[in-house]
């Protein structure tokens, strides 16, 4: 796996690059130099997290042969004071919208969360993981 990292002006406004061409923009805040023309690069760790665990969650729920339309997630998490300022919570709520059932989509969300999703497991070493759902029947 490699990432290629470019400077897109003399501030601190990057553009990562992954081997299939796909990019991400990443910025700061102009009272650092950025433009607000992308995530921030720990919004960017809190999206690796929702996604790797959304992928896993995705394949969980087919396998156990339910409908899912739709999946959104809603990530906060909180930081340590001081510099480096790393996550010490970290709470991710999946709004899951198809023909659910709840204990099966509990074990589903569970095995994402805690047993699949390799960000997870990195995150967990430092920051609190928690997680709810909620189904929304269509």
């Amino acid at each position: 796996m490699k990432i290629q990292l470019e400077r897109m002006n003399n501030g601190v406004h990057f553009q990562a690059r992954n081997e299939s061409g796909a990019s991400l923009d990443i910025d700061g805040s102009p009272s650092v130099g950025g433009e607000n023309k992308g995530m921030r690069p720990m919004e960017t760790v809190l999206a690796g997290l929702a996604g790797c665990s959304a992928m896993d969650l995705v394949s969980i729920i087919k396998k156990q042969r339910m409908i899912l339309n739709d999946c959104k997630i809603d990530v906060e998490a909180e930081r340590a004071d001081g510099v480096p300022s790393p996550f010490t919570k970290i709470h991710l709520h999946y709004r899951l919208f198809g023909s659910l059932e709840e204990e099966k989509t509990r074990r589903a969300v569970d095995l994402a969360v805690d047993s699949y999703c390799s960000v997870a497991v990195m995150l967990e070493k430092s920051a609190e993981i928690t997680h709810s759902f909620e189904i929304i029947r269509e």
